[in-house]
C-alpha cells in the first residue's frame, strides 16, 4: 500500500513529467517568458535533488528536446551526487537521448556545458563518444563549425583521430580554416572556395550559404532561385512563402509533404492563408490522413467511437514564439483520432465543421463542447485545450460532475485532458477538473501513449505501478542502444 511520501513522489513526477513535455521556457498566451524559465528550472532542480533516478528516467518518457537538454546538463554536472550505478544508467540514457536529438540542439547543448565550466571527466566522455559516432563529419563540421570547435576543445578531442580522409583535414578546418591552399574533403574545399567565388555559394547548405551570400551581395531572388536544388525538404517547405514575394518561386512539392510528421504537417498547414488551404483542399487533406495513417499504424481502426472536443479559442493562437502551437496540437490530434476511431466525431469549439479551415477565434466554451462531445455517450472523450474555461467559467468541471454522478456512474465513458500548454503560475498543465485526468501533450503523435498514461493523471495508480511504467519504458528505450 502506498505510503503518504508515496503519493507525494508519484504527484511530483507527474507535475514534472507534464511540464517537461510542454514547457519550452517561452512565452505563452498567458504567461510571459521570464516566468516560464523560472518556473522550469525550479522544477528541474526539485525533481533532480529529490527523486534523481526518476528525473533521469523522465528521458525516457517524451519530454521535449528543450527539456531533454536541460535534464542532461544537470545530470552531467552533478555526477559526483550520483552512485555508480545511477550514473551507469544515466550515461546510457544520455547516450541514447543524445542520438536522437537534432544535431544543432545537441551541439546548442554543448556549448552551455563549456560556457558553465561543466568539464568533468564523465561529460568529456560523453562528448567525444557522440562526436566519433557522428557520419557525416564534413557536412556537421561546415554547418555547425562554431558549435563543433568549441565542443572538440571543450571535450579535448584529437580530431586527427577521426577515421578516413575528412579526419584528416578536420582539426585545420575548425582551427585554421583558411591556411590551407587547397582542401581534398570536396565540402570543406566548396567551404574555402565560396569566400571568394559566388558561383560555389550555391554548392553549400542553404543556411551555410544564406550568411555567404550577403558577403557576396546576392539578391535574395537570386539566392534562393540558384540554391533551390540543395533545399532539405523542411527548408523547401518552409521557404516557399517567402521565395513568391522575391519573385523567385519554389515549386510545391507533394512528396515532401507527404513524408512530413503529423504535427509538423499541421504546423505547416496552419500557416497558410485559409484561402490557399481551401485552394489545396484536397492535397493538404491527404497529406495530413497520410501522416496520421502512418502514425496510427496497426492501430488504424481499431479504437472504439471516440469523440474529441477541440479547443481553437482566440488563446490557441499561441504567443510570437509559439505561434499557434496549441492550435496546432489540436488539427494534428484530428487526424490522428480519425485515423484511430472506426467511429470519430470532432467537436470545435467554435462549432466549425471544416477543420482545414480553422483559425483561432472567440472564447473557450468547454463545458458546451463537452455537452455536444458527451450526447453520443462514446467510449472516449478526448479534450485538447490549455484548460481556461471562462464561457461561464466553471462549467466544464459541472458538465462532467453531473455526467458521472447521473448519467453514467459506471464510468462507461473514459474523458481525457490533454494540454498542449504550460502554465507556469501553477507550476502544471492546467486542469479544467480535479475528477479529469489531465496530461502534456507537445506531439499529436504521443496521444496514444498519453491516452493510456492518464490513469497515472487521474491518481487511479500508485507509485510501484507508474514506476514499473516509467522502467518499461527506460528499457525499451535502452534496448535501442543495444539494437
Amino acid at each position: 500500500m502506498d505510503t503518504a511520501a508515496d503519493r507525494v513522489a508519484a504527484e511530483d513526477t507527474l507535475l514534472f513529467v507534464n511540464a517537461a513535455i510542454t514547457s519550452t521556457g517561452q512565452r505563452e498566451f498567458h504567461s510571459g517568458d521570464g516566468l516560464q524559465q523560472w518556473s522550469i528550472e525550479f522544477l528541474h532542480e526539485y525533481m533532480r535533488v529529490n527523486y534523481r533516478d526518476l528525473y533521469a528516467a523522465t528521458l525516457a518518457l517524451g519530454v521535449n528536446d528543450f527539456n531533454a537538454a536541460a535534464i542532461i546538463a544537470a545530470l552531467l554536472h552533478s555526477g559526483r551526487e550520483a552512485t555508480a550505478a545511477q550514473r551507469e544508467r544515466e550515461g546510457r540514457l544520455i547516450r541514447v537521448t543524445l542520438r536522437r536529438m537534432a544535431p544543432q540542439r545537441v551541439y546548442r547543448l554543448f556549448t552551455a556545458l563549456q560556457r558553465e565550466g561543466v568539464n568533468n571527466r564523465r561529460t568529456r566522455a560523453v562528448m567525444r563518444e557522440w562526436l566519433r559516432g557522428r557520419e557525416h563529419l564534413a557536412f556537421e563540421a561546415v554547418k555547425y563549425r562554431a558549435g563543433f570547435k568549441r565542443a572538440v576543445r571543450h571535450a579535448h578531442l584529437a580530431v586527427d583521430g577521426f577515421g578516413g580522409s575528412e579526419g584528416a583535414e578536420l582539426e585545420r578546418f575548425l582551427f585554421a580554416p583558411m591556411s590551407v591552399g587547397r582542401y581534398a574533403t570536396p565540402l570543406f574545399e566548396t567551404w574555402r572556395r565560396a569566400h571568394f567565388d559566388r558561383s560555389a555559394v550555391f554548392e553549400l547548405p542553404y543556411t551555410v550559404a544564406e550568411g555567404l551570400a550577403a558577403k557576396h551581395r546576392i539578391t535574395r531572388a537570386e539566392f534562393l532561385k540558384r540554391i533551390e536544388p540543395r533545399l532539405t525538404r523542411g527548408e523547401r517547405l518552409r521557404l516557399q512563402r517567402s521565395a513568391l514575394r522575391t519573385g523567385a518561386g519554389i515549386a510545391a512539392d507533394e512528396a515532401d509533404l507527404g513524408r512530413m510528421p503529423l504535427t509538423r504537417l499541421a504546423a505547416y498547414v496552419l500557416a497558410l492563408p485559409v484561402p490557399e488551404r481551401e485552394e489545396r483542399r484536397s492535397e493538404l487533406t491527404g497529406a495530413l490522413r497520410g501522416a496520421a495513417a502512418r502514425v496510427a499504424g496497426d492501430r488504424a481502426g481499431t479504437w472504439g467511437p471516440v469523440a474529441s472536443v477541440l479547443d481553437d479559442s482566440y488563446s490557441s493562437s499561441g504567443s510570437d514564439e509559439k505561434r499557434r502551437r496549441p492550435l496546432v496540437v489540436a488539427l494534428a490530434v484530428h487526424f490522428l483520432l480519425e485515423s484511430l476511431s472506426g467511429d470519430y466525431r470532432p467537436h470545435w469549439l467554435s462549432e466549425r465543421e471544416d477543420a482545414l479551415t480553422v483559425v483561432p477565434r472567440g472564447v473557450t466554451a468547454l463545458g458546451q463542447g463537452l455537452l455536444d462531445g458527451l450526447e453520443a455517450r462514446p467510449e472516449l472523450v478526448v479534450v485538447v485545450s490549455d484548460g481556461w474555461d471562462n464561457a461561464p467559467a466553471g462549467m466544464a468541471a459541472e458538465v462532467l460532475r453531473v455526467w458521472r454522478e447521473r448519467l453514467d456512474p459506471d464510468g462507461a465513458t473514459t474523458v481525457v485532458h490533454l494540454n498542449p500548454v504550460f502554465d507556469a503560475a501553477g507550476l502544471q498543465v492546467r486542469s479544467f477538473d480535479a475528477a479529469t485526468p489531465t496530461a502534456g501533450i507537445r506531439d499529436a503523435e504521443d496521444l496514444p501513449e498519453l491516452v493510456a498514461f492518464a490513469r497515472f493523471a487521474a491518481g487511479r495508480a500508485g507509485l510501484d505501478e507508474l514506476r514499473s511504467h516509467i522502467d518499461a519504458r527506460v528499457e525499451r528505450r535502452l534496448a535501442e542502444e543495444d539494437a
